[in-house]
Parts: C-alpha cells; sequence; structure tokens
C-alpha cells in the first residue's frame, strides 16, 4: 500500500530582515555570537538588525540570545512590517480609533524577566 510521502522539506520563504531588541548594551565580544547582524545601542537597550535567511535561523538567533543570558524586549520583521504599511498606503479604509494600523503581530514585546533572588 502506498501512502502520501510526507517530507519536512517545502518552499522555504524568502530571507527576511529582523530587528531584535534586549535590554542592555552589548560588548563586542557578545556581538561578535551574532555574524549575521549588525549590533547598534538605542539607549540603555541594543538593537540587532540584519537578513535570517528563514525561520530556523531567527530561532537560532533567539537561542543564542537565551545562552548568553540576554533579556529579549523586542522581535520585529522589517519586511512584513514594510509590506503591511505599503498596503497600508494603498489602501482607503482608515485605521479604527484607537486602534494602531500596524498589524498586532508585527513586534512582539516581551516581558521582563522576574529577578532572580
Amino acid at each position: 500500500m502506498r501512502g502520501r510521502r510526507v517530507t519536512g522539506m517545502h518552499r522555504s520563504p524568502r530571507p527576511l530582515r529582523y530587528e531584535i531588541r534586549v535590554r542592555g548594551r552589548l560588548g563586542e565580544t557578545v556581538c561578535s555570537a551574532f555574524p549575521a547582524l549588525q549590533a547598534q545601542a538605542r539607549g540603555q537597550d541594543t538593537v540587532l538588525t540584519g537578513v535570517l535567511a528563514d525561520q530556523a535561523a531567527l530561532y537560532g538567533a533567539l537561542a543564542e540570545c537565551e545562552a548568553l543570558g540576554l533579556e529579549l524586549l523586542e522581535v520585529r520583521s522589517l519586511d512584513q512590517q514594510d509590506d503591511h504599511h505599503e498596503a497600508a498606503r494603498q489602501s482607503s479604509v482608515p485605521a479604527s480609533p484607537g486602534r494602531p494600523r500596524n498589524h498586532p503581530d508585527q513586534a512582539i514585546a516581551c516581558s521582563p524577566r522576574p529577578s532572580r533572588g
């Protein structure tokens, strides 16, 4: 009996630009753990920005943040945000009052970690 062929291989989406914000200013050594990303200090935080090949690469960068003990504040897909803003600009339907025009899934804000005693 022949069944459907099941495989993990599927057409991967195009690479996307991401912005990952972590608490604190990262030194050169820690930044070197993210070779695909450019680090920029913004206030007391650091923003890592760059193109990641796929979702697995994003998860890898997030796992590296966790392994280094970095406090993750926000992850944002810049390409999806750009695409959404272009669609919103072309749309004649205004945003609802009190509701932002950007999609709620564009930025994922993370709660601060509870302090360890």
